[in-house]
């Protein structure tokens, strides 16, 4: 290691994060403005923030519904998608190695939607299949991490299909607010993190992640929640509809 005015205990982990390269051109050096390592420091710098703020997005919805033990507004199907293009994500970065700044978000917010799912079937009558929906989807993210039951073409094939797949979780809850003008007990918190979340995913992709499929998913899954932010700007201060408004989750599937 080259010496350096930063601390070690700075610097260690800060080299751990950028690389020892980089850190020797931008903290050593202090040649801040070398365009290589400035876009490497900054997507790693944004892929750990939105790793972190994955551990805490969904907290707030969750809390909600056990507050208020209720689901009004939250699309069920929308929830069951997302896990599912969650535990594929996980697999197929890690599977093929990519940074874990580059996907980590994904790990903290499945286990946060997976809870949430598991919720809202219980609190509408549902605790068996809860725990029949909370098994499945246990051994279904195995299988993902077991070559020999999931091969790489096939996983490859999965991850194609979350495209759609992430665009198709969020039009159940995208058409819960349009038809009820109401965003019910949807957090704000959890959509605004997304948006800005997937938006700097997108940098990150392009600077550390040579993958159309990546890149494509990010794209779309933008957009989508951006749709999902508008909404939940428009409707912001929209009253609960009148009776209606007990939940029947069959109609928000």
């Amino acid at each position: 290691m080259s010496d350096s005015w930063l601390p070690s205990i700075l610097r260690s982990p800060l080299a751990a994060l950028i690389g020892e390269t980089c850190t020797v051109t931008l903290v050593d050096n202090l040649d801040i403005l070398e365009p290589h390592c400035l876009r490497h420091a900054l997507s790693k710098g944004l892929g750990l923030g939105i790793v972190l703020g994955g551990c805490i997005v969904k907290l707030p919805q969750l809390f909600k519904i056990v507050k208020s033990k209720s689901v009004a507004g939250i699309s069920l199907s929308s929830y069951v998608l997302e896990v599912l293009a969650n535990v594929i994500t996980i697999a197929y970065n890690f599977r093929n190695g990519y940074a874990f700044t580059t996907y980590g978000e994904a790990v903290f917010i499945g286990a946060q939607n997976f809870v949430i799912t598991l919720l809202m079937l219980m609190f509408t009558g549902r605790a068996s299949l809860s725990a029949i929906t909370g098994a499945l989807l246990l051994v279904f993210t195995y299988s993902l991490f077991d070559i020999s039951l999931v091969g790489g073409s096939l996983l490859s094939t999965l991850y194609g299909l979350t495209i759609p797949l992430v665009i198709s979780s969020r039009i159940p809850q995208i058409y819960t607010i349009h038809k009820n003008k109401y965003t019910g007990q949807l957090s704000a918190f959890a959509v605004f993190n997304y948006f800005f979340g997937t938006a700097a995913r997108l940098y990150t992709t392009l600077v550390e992640v040579d993958d159309s499929l990546v890149l494509l998913g990010n794209v779309l899954a933008t957009i989508a929640n951006g749709v999902l932010a508008a909404q939940m700007l428009y409707y912001w201060n929209a009253p609960a509809p009148k009776d209606k408004y007990r939940l029947d989750t069959k109609k928000n599937e």
